[in-house]
């Protein structure tokens, strides 16, 4: 490998995390027919198989880390949680908090996911590679210190941003999260850390119901450090655009990272079954193309794509294909029969309602972190 190169990280072991057979809802009832759960192994598979037969895979640079430590681990994790989480393992299963059911063998899994990212953080932060994407499973952006939630077992971005640092390998980082639910882990996380920003741009009002509101902007020490933005459901292609080029990313430029890290989930596609967004493929490789240029501007070009959600097993293939032939430049490209048809849906174009909350948000936001 060389520093010219894109890194693909993946292992067989993080499909083979096993939920339980839940469909959309945190546990089993009486008139819920059984079915499996959202969080499937096919979305993520079926990527990793297209990347694969389109021969895209074969221009990266493809790396199978080792399951992240227990040491690794508790620079974010309790131990009580960890003790606990293996103690279900061990035995029939259980639930790490809140709606992270698993059954044995999925901390083995959870571990080799969090690997994942410790892997492609610190091959990116040393210079080994020059940006990397990492298809973890289970994901990891909802996990806090002391419990899972959201199909999220171990916080992956925070274990791997944690040991990067705690090594020297970094120091300021930049967190963005585009899933279409709040990344409270990664806030929870780095609250009050003034050396690492976090943003999520989501859909207000989702998951968790109560966090992600722009008034959360990290704690004393280090407020403006931490950039919520509760989109309305209903935002497509021209809001998400707008907010990353007049908020998004100014902020992180403003911030000057030596590393961005971004948790990219595909669940703000308008295929998805868990989200209300409109993104088709083509705007999830736009706001790669944004970001990717940013990290050559302020941090010679040092990324990070971390999977997280998604739930559409047809779709999100095709929004990750884009997403990396974009990161890794390639011409490799698959084409997307829907990506026009969803281009042209109503309601794409910026609405007066969103570019008002997203001014609103800039201004705010300029006036705590320039203060």
């Amino acid at each position: 490998m060389t520093g010219a190169a894109t890194g693909f990280f993946w292992h067989e072991r993080c499909f083979w995390h096993d939920p339980g057979a839940i469909g959309v809802f945190s546990a089993p009832g009486e008139f819920l027919q059984p079915q499996p759960a959202s969080e499937s192994p096919e979305s993520k598979r079926r990527l990793k198989n297209l990347l694969e037969v389109s021969g895209l895979i074969d221009e990266l640079a493809v790396c199978k880390p080792p399951p992240a430590s227990r040491e690794d681990l508790e620079r974010f994790h309790t131990t009580r949680y960890l003790d606990a989480l293996a103690a279900g393992d061990a035995g029939r299963g259980g639930d790490g908090g809140d709606c992270a059911p698993y059954l044995p063998g999925s901390l083995a899994a959870a571990s080799q996911s969090a690997g994942l990212a410790v892997g492609a953080v610190e091959a990116v932060a040393t210079g080994e590679l020059s940006q990397a994407y990492a298809l973890c499973r289970p994901p990891g952006h909802h996990a806090e210190a002391d419990r899972g939630r959201g199909f999220c077992l171990l916080g992956n971005i925070p274990v791997a941003v944690m040991r990067a640092r705690a090594l020297g390998q970094v120091g300021r980082v930049a967190i963005l999260d585009w899933d279409v639910h709040h990344g409270n882990g990664q806030q929870g996380a780095f609250w009050n850390t003034p050396e690492v920003l976090t943003i999520s741009l989501h859909q207000a009002g989702n998951y968790p119901l109560e966090t992600g509101e722009f008034a959360e902007q990290g704690g004393a020490a280090a407020l403006g450090t931490d950039l919520n933005l509760p989109l309305p459901p209903g935002c497509g292609i021209g809001a998400y655009e707008y907010a990353m080029d007049t908020l998004v990313l100014p902020a992180i430029e403003a911030f000057a990272p030596e590393l961005i890290v971004v948790a990219c989930g595909y669940d703000a596609c308008a295929k998805d079954p868990l989200g209300k967004m409109l993104l088709n493929s083509a705007a999830f490789a736009g706001m790669t193309a944004r970001v990717k240029a940013l990290a050559e501007r302020v941090c010679q070009g040092r990324l990070v794509l971390v999977h997280e959600g998604g739930y559409s097993e047809g779709y999100v293939p095709l929004c990750g294909h884009a997403v990396i032939q974009t990161l890794a430049g390639s011409d490799i490209r698959v084409p997307d029969p829907q990506d026009d048809e969803i281009a042209a849906w109503g309601y794409q174009a910026l609405q007066p309602h969103q570019r008002m909350l997203i001014d609103g948000w800039r201004e705010a936001w300029a006036a705590v972190y320039w203060r």
